[in-house]
């Protein structure tokens, strides 16, 4: 009973040491005048062994999130909204078209991913956005990185 108790535990020893998983969860987040924005990235990525060869395999969610800091009201005139947003290892865009005024100044997208590039920790995710109104372009761009964030307004 004893050998057979070292041998599992050994056995789960192996094969724990066969395989390594990292989680890479950031959140990036920067404003303009008008606009906030947060990127969430919840990654893992795992290394193994099969057959005597080294494995990697990666997935990551994410979900990126676009405020407007000003009332609702001020959006009453938005016809359509654009807005696209740049990582080290994609993209993403959203087009949102109003027959009436928008019920809220919040907009996300978010999805997930198996393969592929993940983010960095110390990526600066750029944020484009493009509102037009009967009056106005409310133009901006946002650099948003997780140590520094920077503001850029484009008139």
């Amino acid at each position: 009973m004893k050998k057979i108790c070292i041998l599992l535990i050994f056995s789960i020893l192996i094969l724990t040491a066969c395989s390594e998983t990292t989680h890479n969860d950031y959140l990036f987040s920067g404003e303009s005048k008008h606009w906030e924005a947060e990127y969430t990235y919840n990654g893992k990525e795992t290394w193994g062994e099969k057959d005597g060869q080294r494995t990697y395999s990666n997935e990551h969610d994410f979900r990126f999130i676009l405020k407007y800091k000003g009332s609702l009201e001020e959006l009453s005139s938005l016809q359509k909204l654009e807005y696209y947003y740049e990582t080290n290892s994609g993209h993403g865009s959203g087009t949102e078209v109003f027959t009436e005024p928008p019920l809220s100044g919040i907009f996300s997208a978010s999805g997930s991913w198996i393969g592929g590039g993940k983010v960095h920790e110390d990526a600066v995710i750029k944020v484009h956005v493009n509102g037009m109104t009967l009056k106005s372009h409310l133009n901006c761009i946002i650099i948003v990185s997780n140590f520094i964030e920077l503001t850029v307004q484009v008139s």
